[in-house]
């Protein structure tokens, strides 16, 4: 099957729950999407509340409560909200790719493998039926002669000595404590939490999930998402290989990718848009494919999304591509079209200012382009 990117934007947006907003609840949203980067809370929630058209005021934090959503480290070692029911085999495919595990690694992190299962358990142990701060958490590890070298590495913001407890689920984020962060065990948190399953198991879960919002895409594009391929190679290929035939072989404009059967036959129906949408930082629109997409984003803009330490900016998708940047300043959202980018019809952009006022909660805001 032959299909223009055109089409496979469109198609993205409509999955995504983009374009047009729909009625899905924030559960639904978070599953569909494969996942919220969550490393800024506010973002987080922007992202589901402009997939809604009618947004939910602290859905985030009732999904959370309830155990239908889970905070974690996840994708690419990123903070996430993830679906109770599929957190599990997303972690299960980061916990295969044993990262703890390779020199670059303990070179950086000063732990052993060994070390790391240690940590592990003691954690485990600490947060057995307990929530615990991170000051709680650090100090009574610190204050086992075993882990006493690591305080400074458990301090650090990049939490690199938790992250593979998270993925093998030892830890996930507990209930907020003001502005303090806490940590417990993911079956405190989730009702018939029933630990990971198998990779293969689970890869039959989180790569229909994710092909199900970022479709097309090939192993490649998928462990980049992932882990930014940290997997060997043979291994996410296997994966995909075992899905069978779930999935069927897409010609877009001369690259070969993968996707869902059943979803086939939808995207070839799907004709392109001329939607104007402005999507909050961090959104999975853009991390989905990456910023490395070309087809996307243009290379000689990316540095104006991808910026400095990992932030993502807010973007202008027109017609299913990045087409520029926005910011808000005060009650006005900042607009800044890439070069050569058409100025869109004045009414599309203020609809789009209205819809990020109400997904933030916001009196209105006015829009200006540079």
């Amino acid at each position: 099957m032959r299909v223009g990117w055109d089409q496979v934007f469109a198609w993205r947006l409509r999955r995504q729950f983009a374009q047009p907003p729909g009625d899905a609840g924030v559960e639904e949203v978070v599953s569909r999407l494969g996942g919220v980067q969550a490393q800024v809370a506010s973002s987080a929630e922007l992202a589901v509340g402009l997939r809604q058209r009618a947004p939910e005021p602290g859905a985030v934090a009732r999904g959370l409560a309830d155990g239908t959503l889970v905070r974690t480290w996840a994708m690419r070692g990123t903070l996430h909200l993830l679906h109770a029911a599929e957190a599990a085999s997303f972690l299960s495919l980061l916990a295969a790719g044993r990262t703890w595990e390779k020199p670059a690694w303990q070179r950086s992190f000063g732990a052993s493998p060994a070390e790391v299962a240690a940590l592990a358990e003691a954690v485990s142990g600490l947060l057995d039926v307990r929530v615990l701060t991170r000051e709680e958490l650090v100090a009574e590890l610190a204050a086992d002669p075993r882990f006493a070298a690591m305080e400074q590495q458990l301090r650090s913001g990049w939490a690199a000595l938790l992250k593979p407890l998270a993925w093998q689920g030892v830890l996930c984020h507990g209930p907020s404590q003001g502005t303090r962060v806490t940590f417990t065990r993911p079956e405190t948190m989730v009702p018939g939490w029933r630990g990971l399953p198998e990779p293969e198991e689970a890869a039959a879960v989180a790569i229909p999930a994710y092909l199900g919002a970022h479709g097309p895409a090939t192993p490649e594009v998928f462990d980049a998402w992932l882990s930014r391929n940290s997997l060997r190679k043979s291994t996410p290929r296997a994966w995909f290989a075992e899905l069978g035939d779930r999935l069927v072989t897409v010609d877009v404009e001369g690259w070969q990718a993968r996707m869902l059967a059943e979803h086939a036959e939808e995207l070839a129906r799907t004709e392109p848009t001329t939607s104007v949408r402005l999507l909050g930082g961090f959104d999975q629109y853009v991390l989905g494919p990456g910023t490395g997409d070309t087809r996307l984003l243009p290379a000689e803009h990316r540095s104006r999304v991808s910026r400095a330490g990992g932030w993502i900016s807010p973007v202008v998708v027109i017609a299913g591509r990045v087409a520029g940047v926005w910011e808000l300043e005060n009650d006005r959202i900042e607009v800044s079209l890439f070069p050569g980018v058409e100025q869109p019809p004045r009414e599309a952009l203020e609809a789009e200012a209205d819809h990020v006022a109400r997904a933030r909660g916001q009196g209105e805001l006015t829009v200006r382009v540079s």
